[in-house]
């Protein structure tokens, strides 16, 4: 004998063999899919911007603003130029007005890619001018930071070869 279901009509298939549940429950279960995609992609890539040791990141961020009160100090100036068919960056960096012979670096960090960025030693000469190889640049914003050969002062500023010739870089001037 087949049994029926007495609260169902006469002739009523039971809800599970009607389509519109089933198109109804694939918004949900989509939802629930890309949750558990997104969850376990989150959990393969660590994220860069988060810092595990925000009390040693931070002494290092108090440390760069004394070199940069330090730049202040010395009234340091540093202008410079690329020569992008010599392969060079050509400039002059000045305390107070007069030349700085001693060593220092200059760093060109990319916006994303850090394989890309580059540290240049300039040796500049009794009036303060150096020469230093540079290859071609990508057209992109790039970060800029002067330091002293013994990281005791620092200029940083932001610079796009592309948009502006030359770079100048003034203690307090940003």
């Amino acid at each position: 004998m087949h049994a029926t279901n007495p609260n169902l009509p006469h002739g009523a298939a039971p809800w599970y063999r009607h389509r519109w549940p089933w198109f109804l429950m694939i918004g949900p279960v989509a939802v629930m899919i890309a949750t558990g995609v997104s969850a376990w992609l989150g959990m393969q890539q660590p994220d860069a911007m988060v810092v595990a040791d925000y009390y040693k990141q931070g002494k290092a961020i108090n440390q760069d603003l004394r070199r940069d009160r330090v730049a202040t100090a010395l009234a340091l100036r540093f202008e410079a130029s690329h020569d992008a068919r010599a392969g060079r960056l050509n400039g002059r960096l000045s305390s107070n007005g007069q030349p700085v012979v001693a060593p220092f670096h200059i760093r060109l960090a990319h916006p994303t890619l850090p394989e890309r960025d580059l540290v240049l030693e300039a040796l500049p000469d009794a009036q303060g001018r150096f020469s230093a190889d540079l290859p071609a640049l990508e057209a992109t914003h790039w970060q800029v930071v002067v330091e002293g050969a013994a990281r005791d002062w620092r200029l940083a500023r932001s610079w796009s070869p592309a948009k502006q010739e030359t770079l100048t870089i003034q203690a307090d001037a940003g």
